[in-house]
């Protein structure tokens, strides 16, 4: 199910340009997520604290924390799985909201826990622009075989 060293190292820049043209549509395009780092062991995006993202007291929505880190933790699951086999779904995350953001830029780095065969589970820090933890955040990813149209 998951893809060699040398796989990857063949089909690496084509594979990662068409995942981060998937991943930065929808939800992403709508919060401004942008993707800065791409690899199998390490993703790493950013998000702006703006009127996007901000919950109704002008602070950044931890709805908003979620979802930065369930991209960045469903990105590196779908780079460690052959696509035309398998799917990435999340499964649970979890979150801890450490500091409140006014404006400015988040970042979040998901590293893996565990890679598997059915479920991938990974760590994400959100951090400030001067690398203060905003949150913490662990997100299971389910692996799950792709089914022709018909099926679905």
């Amino acid at each position: 199910m998951l893809l060699s060293n040398q796989q990857m190292s063949t089909q690496h820049s084509d594979f990662a340009a068409s995942i981060r043209d998937y991943a930065t549509r929808g939800l992403a395009t709508l919060l401004g997520i942008e993707i800065v780092e791409l690899m199998r062991h390490r993703v790493v995006a950013t998000m702006p604290v703006d009127n996007r993202t901000h919950q109704p007291y002008g602070l950044l929505h931890g709805g908003a924390s979620v979802a930065l880190a369930e991209t960045v933790a469903s990105l590196g699951s779908m780079m460690n799985v052959d696509h035309e086999k398998y799917r990435v779904v999340g499964l649970e995350i979890n979150a801890n909201h450490i500091r409140g953001m006014r404006e400015g830029t988040v970042r979040g780095t998901a590293t893996p826990i565990h890679i598997g065969r059915s479920t991938h589970v990974w760590n994400i820090e959100i951090v400030d622009e001067e690398g203060r933890l905003v949150c913490i955040s662990r997100c299971t990813v389910a692996i799950i075989a792709n089914r022709p149209a018909a099926e679905r």
